[in-house]
């Protein structure tokens, strides 16, 4: 409820999400989550119960600040299975104003079984036929026949993406652009900032993120021998967990790669050490919906090397914030981590920059709009207006942030 019970009733909303922070697959989708739950139940009377995966050693239920988790089953397989009629048996209650499907994973076909709940669905990105690579056949024959239904199902209901590309993903599927706004993820400036303590180090690079296939890690270590052959010193950092981890542990073993030190999941505080002495974070994922950890990087005052793929070239601003180079394409990574480790006017234009741009993005302003967005769904009116986020950028100077 509201603190302090005054107000309007709060707003109740059952959220669909295969992951909860907790699991030991989340990811960014999940850090979106917990990023704007807390916030909205706060400061917008915004209350989110989710239901999601179970995993070894979660409990069924937890509650945090906003957000109720509900775990279902032991495995994919086991959720997908039950969620629906899970999900029908709270709906019936009449404790909900509001249906949103988080679409990240398997598309829930919710329009098939909510009944007359208003929906609303929230999206960072869709998979495609990469999800042919990424998960085994069966699961991404699913992926695609779900996704196949978009604008046969959802036609009439209201979404949030959180990039332009994104939206421009569902949009090219059939989905009504004036149905759609956008909305990115946010920050939180308290840990991710810089520490002028904190040099760089000119021969560390670092990737954070989930260890799959689609993040592109696997090009990463075709790249790393051309940065060892100009820079004999370089370190590269893996920080992250996930299904391709030891699939690339053995490549680096096979191929002899010197310099190179995977770390699996660690802390928040690890993380922003790292990304503080890091001289570039490169992020060569295959696609994003957004590229979270490059903002992370950004706020830190660290620049970027990034794929232009959609997602990434929004979440980084082409020689401003950090440099795009061609999709799988190793020699142009290596050649990029090698610019930016060798020109310090260049990666200081770069970090200044970085460091205005991460400036934009708040939680607080990710919670304030995704909360009207909500409002407006449940009321099944149109959505309002988007923030604008995305105008010309002013660097500040090396080593300040920009105050939000």
């Amino acid at each position: 409820m509201i603190p302090g019970g005054a107000g309007p009733r709060p707003l109740r909303v059952l959220m669909l999400n295969e992951r909860d922070l907790g699991h030991p697959l989340a990811g960014g989708v999940e850090v979106h989550l917990e990023g704007i739950a807390g916030r909205m139940a706060r400061d917008h009377g915004v209350e989110t119960t989710v239901l999601c995966a179970g995993f070894r050693g979660g409990a069924e239920r937890e509650v945090r600040p906003g957000l109720e988790v509900v775990r279902i089953g032991r495995s994919r397989p086991e959720y997908y299975a039950r969620v629906a009629g899970r999900a029908r048996s709270l709906l019936r209650t009449g404790s909900f104003d509001l249906l949103c499907e988080n679409l990240c994973k398997l598309v829930f076909l919710s329009p098939l079984w909510a009944g007359d709940v208003p929906g609303l669905g929230l999206v960072h990105h869709l998979f495609g036929t990469s999800a042919l690579r990424q998960v085994a056949l069966p699961t991404a024959l699913a992926v695609l026949a779900t996704e196949a239904a978009l604008p046969l199902l959802y036609r009439r209901w209201p979404f949030v993406a959180v990039s332009p590309s994104t939206r421009e993903d569902l949009v090219r599927r059939g989905l009504p652009r004036e149905h759609v706004r956008v909305v990115t993820n946010g920050l939180d400036h308290a840990l991710y900032r810089p520490d002028p303590g904190v040099p760089s180090d000119a021969e560390h690079v670092v990737f954070v993120g989930r260890v799959e296939h689609y993040k592109g890690v696997d090009v990463l270590l075709s790249a790393w021998p051309e940065v060892l052959r100009v820079r004999p010193g370089a370190r590269l950092s893996i920080l992250g967990a996930g299904t391709a981890l030891e699939s690339m542990r053995r490549r680096v073993a096979t191929d002899g790669l010197r310099g190179v030190e995977f770390h699996g999941f660690v802390t928040d505080e690890a993380k922003v050490e790292a990304m503080r002495r890091a001289r570039v974070l490169v992020q060569p994922s295959r696609k994003e919906g957004w590229g979270l950890t490059v903002l992370e990087a950004n706020a830190c005052g660290t620049p970027v090397v990034a794929a232009d793929v959609p997602g990434l070239r929004d979440s980084v601003r082409d020689g401003e914030t950090g440099l795009l180079v061609r999709s799988a394409d190793p020699g142009a990574l290596a050649a990029a981590i090698l610019r930016l480790s060798d020109d310090d006017g260049l990666r200081a234009r770069l970090a200044a920059g970085a460091l205005a741009w991460s400036g934009r993005f708040t939680w607080e302003l990710s919670a304030a709009s995704i909360a009207a967005m909500m409002r407006a769904a449940a009321r099944r009116e149109p959505l309002p207006a988007e923030p604008d986020v995305f105008g010309p950028l002013a660097p500040t100077a090396p080593g300040r942030r920009v105050a939000t």
